[in-house]
């Protein structure tokens, strides 16, 4: 799989799974709509990093490390709280984060590789 589609999935999963817990909370936080808005983010980005524009990249991969932090915090007072189904849905959130960063990391790598060897080459 590649960075930018790992990073598309995850945007889905922020978007879906956020809106979710805030219409179904019986007393919604504007906070509960943080992944919503990186998920938006990501998705914006991601033609940027299908592009392999650095910067754009850079960008994502900091937004998604940033949110596997951020998602911690909520799944910890949803644990306090032993609400099972916004356990579920932060737990969803953080795996299909720390995937995504995964995934920018082996093309971060793959692309000094390939940088790397083009320069032995020339």
């Amino acid at each position: 799989m590649k960075a930018h589609s790992a990073s598309l999935i995850n945007a889905a999963f922020l978007i879906t799974l956020s809106l979710w817990g805030y219409w179904s909370s019986d007393s919604p936080s504007t906070t509960a709509l943080i992944p919503t808005f990186i998920g938006v983010v990501l998705v914006l980005l991601n033609k940027g990093v299908k592009n392999e524009n650095k910067m754009i990249a850079h960008i994502a991969v900091l937004l998604t490390l940033l949110m596997s932090i951020g998602l911690i915090k909520p799944l910890t007072a949803a644990l306090g709280r032993e609400d099972n189904a916004a356990i579920l849905r932060v737990l969803f959130m953080l795996i299909s984060t720390i995937f995504a960063f995964i995934f920018f990391i082996k093309s971060f790598i793959a692309a000094r590789k390939k940088r790397a060897e083009s320069n032995e080459i020339s």
